[in-house]
């Protein structure tokens, strides 16, 4: 048979072992955690090591610069009417400053149109355009934060045999361009 001999360890050791962790872990409270977390640093030590940054940084309050340029800070709504002839295109485009916003929606009698919601960036002469919506449609409904300072709005191509109204409604920081 196996024998086994199992250490029993003594109540005056149990004791010492419990004090010593004890005091190492009021030495890790005062010399680390206190600086780091609270930027309390009674030793200095928490400076040294560079603890006491994570706390100072952890009490600023973020700040958030947003370069919105010039902007029309008059909110305005418009409700139009744009008739779009049989087998023809024609676009529609409000002037926007970058990061400006609007709110849109058009629908037409239920004739579906192809359509290209897009934006063209101001003083560009190559002919560069951005698209945000390309389909075929009957309405649509949406909102934009323009990504730069341009012309936005939308180009309706009427494949049909009749004459197409679209009722366009807006609603944001913009000037008509037409």
């Amino acid at each position: 048979m196996n024998e086994f001999n199992i250490p029993v360890h003594t109540t005056k050791t149990l004791v010492k072992a419990g004090v010593m962790a004890l005091l190492v872990a009021l030495i890790l409270l005062i010399t680390c955690i206190l600086p780091a977390e609270y930027n309390i640093d009674p030793t200095g030590l928490g400076a040294k090591l560079g603890l006491t940054a994570i706390a100072e940084a952890s009490e600023k309050v973020p700040k958030i610069v947003l370069d919105r340029g010039e902007q029309n800070h008059e909110l305005r709504t418009d409700n139009i009417e744009i008739i779009i002839p049989a087998g023809q295109g024609l676009e529609y485009k409000l002037n926007m400053e970058k990061h400006a916003h609007v709110e849109y929606e058009w629908k037409t009698d239920g004739t579906a149109l192809y359509f290209d919601f897009h934006g063209e960036p101001a003083e560009d002469k190559t002919g560069y355009f951005e698209s945000f919506s390309i389909t075929t449609s009957n309405n649509m409904q949406g909102s934009l934060t323009t990504p730069f300072k341009g012309s936005h709005g939308w180009y309706w191509k009427n494949e049909s045999l009749q004459d197409v109204t679209v009722s366009l409604m807006t609603k944001g920081y913009y000037t008509i361009k037409g």
